[in-house]
């Protein structure tokens, strides 16, 4: 096999093939660049290319390969970081001219665990700003487009490392996830990405949207790839307090398990909500469909469940995440962080605050800041913040009843396919309903994965999600493994740009 035809194998196969000699870390990263300055113009992934130092990385595995050192379980293999994630030496902005320029002194420690792995860093990727959006249409570079049709979005708020993971223009990414902004973009780009336990994986380094939410996670284009990565970046860190320090496991001995395609004994939750299709287009409803019966024919056990506290996770959400950032984005303020504006005469303290962060932040964050500074407000605070505190209690206590029953719960990951590129700009609304199914996991802090669903030829890719219990990814990857083996549905890569035109 050609090296630039290993642009679009996994990332097992990549990194076992540099370890038996078989290919080079170089050439590997060298093709890659290359898809990149050939394709990224029109999909608008990246922020952000490190020729060199991608590069220089590349060589230097090569090289301690030549010498025999031992080599790491990612070593060699093309990895692209969303621009949430603190990177050394290249610049960190969540994608806002508020923070423009900035390049962190230090690796966030995710970053940091990839590169003793031996990951080659190829650079930053798209987001909506400050990880706020589902379509990476915030983002105040320049909107990502969908691999599969640039006339649609990715997803978001993690739509750079989709995008870049679905087009072969990197391997693997590193996203994060707040109330779907992994699992989401996944679904809509056709790939598989993991939103981990609260604590699974350090935080430190992460430019912070709603800290009690926010978990960094893989996205990649098959299930053993995503195991991979999550052991790599998973563990306790003493620099994040909210890390857990429960052992790590081999998640790719799980993918193992599910490879075999029998699911006999596993017990699948499915709300009725999800079984009725309800609120999903017609593509989703039928792959998800199709899902349960492909699950049943491999032995699960399909358990329909009633979950009536998930139907309020979005109006929960959006109390508890924009209370977070109100808080959080309160320091990037002109003059301990962020941009500064330029003052006129007889100006004070009180126009730098104001015109700093009306210049430094964009329409979707203002917004989302002012509901969230609204909610906590003197008069305001028990009524909406405090009571949004105790729905979120309920439903984790309602996974915690369905999850004793259940082995998983499956959902549609988003229940819409792609939608076209300004459909939803002006609607806010209706933008955050894409995050339906994948919010009340984030509540809970349970683990949250999405898979290619099978879905009919020519039709754009949906997803399939599975949630499970505190620290038990195993389980799905296990299932989500015997799915993909049985359909065929993963690993696929989107046709080139001109391709996909003509």
């Amino acid at each position: 096999m050609s090296t630039p035809e290993f642009t679009h194998r996994s990332i097992v196969e990549c990194a076992d093939a540099i370890a038996r000699c078989d290919l080079d870390a170089g050439a590997l990263t060298r093709a890659t660049l290359s898809r990149i300055a050939a394709q990224d113009e029109a999909l608008g992934a990246y922020l952000l290319v490190d020729v060199d130092g991608a590069c220089a990385q590349a060589d230097a595995i090569d090289a301690a390969r030549a010498t025999g050192a031992p080599l790491g379980p990612l070593a060699g293999v093309p990895i692209s970081v969303k621009d949430m994630i603190g990177t050394r030496g290249l610049a960190t902005t969540a994608a806002s001219r508020m923070l423009g320029g900035y390049v962190p002194p230090y690796d966030a420690t995710v970053v940091e665990r990839l590169r003793a792995a031996g990951a080659v860093i190829l650079g930053k990727v798209n987001q909506d700003e400050f990880a706020m959006g589902s379509s990476t249409e915030s983002s105040s570079v320049r909107p990502t487009c969908n691999p599969w049709d640039s006339t649609r979005v990715p997803g978001g708020s993690s739509g750079g490392s989709a995008a870049s993971v679905a087009a072969a223009l990197a391997h693997g990414s590193l996203g994060t996830d707040t109330g779907g902004s992994i699992r989401q973009p996944a679904s809509l780009c056709g790939i598989v990405g993991l939103k981990p336990t609260y604590g699974r994986v350090s935080r430190y380094g992460v430019v912070a949207f709603a800290s009690s939410l926010d978990q960094v996670g893989p996205l990649a284009r098959t299930t053993r790839d995503a195991a991979r990565m999550l052991r790599v970046i998973a563990g306790p860190d003493p620099k994040d307090s909210t890390s857990q320090s429960a052992p790590v496991p081999d998640y790719e001995a799980a993918c193992t398990l599910g490879e075999s395609a029998d699911l006999r004994g596993l017990r699948v939750g499915v709300p009725t909500e999800a079984l009725a299709g309800d609120g999903c287009d017609d593509t989703v409803s039928a792959a998800f469909a199709q899902a349960l019966s492909t699950m049943e024919a491999l032995g699960a056990a399909i358990i329909p469940i009633d979950t009536p506290t998930f139907r309020h996770g979005v109006a929960i959400y959006y109390l508890i995440a924009t209370a977070e950032a109100s808080a959080n984005l309160a320091r990037f303020d002109g003059v301990r962080f962020g941009r500064r504006a330029t003052l006129g005469p007889g100006d004070g303290l009180t126009e730098l605050y104001a015109r700093s962060r009306g210049e430094g932040f964009g329409p979707e964050v203002k917004r989302r800041i002012m509901l969230g500074t609204y909610a906590l407000s003197a008069g305001y605070y028990d009524a909406y913040y405090l009571k949004a505190l105790k729905a979120r209690r309920l439903i984790r206590e309602e996974y915690d009843r369905v999850l004793a029953a259940c082995d998983v719960v499956a959902t549609p990951t988003s229940p819409v396919v792609a939608w076209k590129l300004g459909e939803m700009i002006d609607d806010p609304l209706a933008m955050y309903l894409m995050d339906l199914f994948t919010i009340p996991a984030n509540l809970a802090g349970l683990p949250g994965l999405s898979v290619p669903a099978a879905v009919p030829g020519g039709a754009m890719p949906a997803g399939l999600q599975f949630v499970g219990r505190s620290l038990d990814e195993e389980t799905l990857f296990r299932v989500a493994s015997a799915y993909t083996s049985a359909t065929g549905s993963a690993g696929r890569v989107a046709p080139d740009v001109a391709e996909a035109r003509s």
